[in-house]
């Protein structure tokens, strides 16, 4: 009787009436909600920008040698110092350059006094050769005599300017403005004339370049902006401290690198604190232009199909809806969309997209987080 009774009440619901037990078997369970990450679609002003990695050189590298031989008596300054141009570096003995000065001086006189002396001669030699009473050839010989003794007196009037200037050299002053490097040598060491190693070299990091390279094919677009104004350049020098220092581009390459494809561009960095430094690697961005009122969603909700990118936008009854975009651009963590959305009407999933189907019903976190 038992199992007459249960295979009835089967029968029964076989054939549609309702009871109350099949009634609770056949009860279709809600829908649950997928959790997602949502966040606003945005319009406001986005840089156009060209990422690159660039590299930091001196503004101008001097390395500081000797003009004549010698021994070192002085440094006057400290590896590592700022110097100003014209600042005393070095100085060598000049004893033995002052005594060939006086020595070439010497010279001088005497041959100014025989040169002196030969146009007396020749002077009157010529006033006799008028009046027939000397031979043309002894005239001659003393006008010859004269023009000597001046060309000897010009070589050693070189000669006194020669040693004047070597006497000078062993005072060796900063061509140029900028930060010494390692001292090479020392006082008591003699130095050479146009030594293979520098005493110091010399480097100027205030201003200072950032040399990068960019694809070849945004060439035009950059001539294009830099003829409207000067194109800015941002360098980060250190990620853990986030410095950021501004510079603008002064030099475009006269070609573009066959191998790589790329051409190379500077930027000059006043550089006033120092940030930057020669040899160093940074990140660059180049800035073209600023776009006005793009519309920006995080890149994290720009998702790739058959049918090309799309987003998950959130409906108001809590569901979403497929929507085919086209983005213009990546920048950094943000995407610049050029069809596909309105900004401040709509919002967009950015994490469990894998979860969703269109239509499908979700659970948003971030309202939630944003509630607390």
């Amino acid at each position: 009787m038992k199992w007459n009774r249960i295979a009835a009440g089967c029968l029964l619901c076989a054939a549609g009436i309702a009871i109350p037990a099949c009634a609770r078997r056949v009860a279709t369970p809600p829908p649950e909600a997928v959790p997602v990450t949502a966040a606003p679609v945005e319009r406001r002003n986005v840089p156009v920008e060209v990422t690159a990695i660039g590299h930091v050189e001196a503004h101008s590298t001097v390395g500081v040698k000797s003009q004549v031989n010698g021994t070192l008596m002085s440094v006057g300054f400290r590896e590592g110092q700022d110097v100003r141009q014209g600042a005393l570096l070095f100085r060598i003995d000049p004893r033995p350059f002052d005594a060939a000065l006086a020595q070439a001086k010497a010279v001088l006189a005497k041959d100014t006094a025989q040169a002196q002396n030969a146009r007396t001669l020749a002077t009157r030699y010529a006033e006799l050769f008028q009046r027939g009473l000397v031979p043309r050839t002894d005239y001659e010989a003393q006008t010859a005599g004269a023009t000597s003794a001046e060309a000897v007196v010009s070589a050693d009037e070189a000669a006194v300017e020669a040693a004047t200037l070597n006497v000078q050299y062993t005072k060796i002053p900063a061509p140029a403005p900028g930060r010494t490097g390692a001292i090479t040598a020392h006082p008591g060491d003699l130095v050479r004339a146009n030594d293979v190693n520098p005493l110091v070299v010399i480097n100027r990091i205030a201003p200072i370049y950032v040399t990068f390279s960019v694809p070849g094919n945004l060439l035009d677009q950059i001539r294009q902006y830099q003829a409207k104004k000067s194109l800015k350049v941002d360098a980060r020098v250190s990620q853990a401290t986030d410095t950021h220092v501004t510079g603008t581009v002064t030099f475009i390459d006269n070609a573009v690198d066959v191998t790589t494809g790329t051409i190379k561009l500077k930027g000059t960095f006043s550089n006033d604190a120092h940030a930057l430094w020669p040899g160093l690697f940074v990140d660059v961005n180049l800035q073209l232009a600023v776009d006005p009122q793009a519309i920006v969603v995080p890149t994290a909700a720009v998702q790739t199909g058959q049918s090309g990118t799309f987003v998950y936008v959130v409906k108001n009854d809590r569901t979403v809806d497929m929507r085919p975009v086209a983005i213009a651009r990546a920048e950094g963590t943000e995407s610049v969309v050029a069809s596909g959305l309105k900004n401040g009407e709509e919002r967009v999933v950015t994490d469990g997209q894998l979860q969703l189907t269109p239509g499908a019903l979700i659970a948003d976190r971030s309202s939630s987080q944003r509630a607390e």
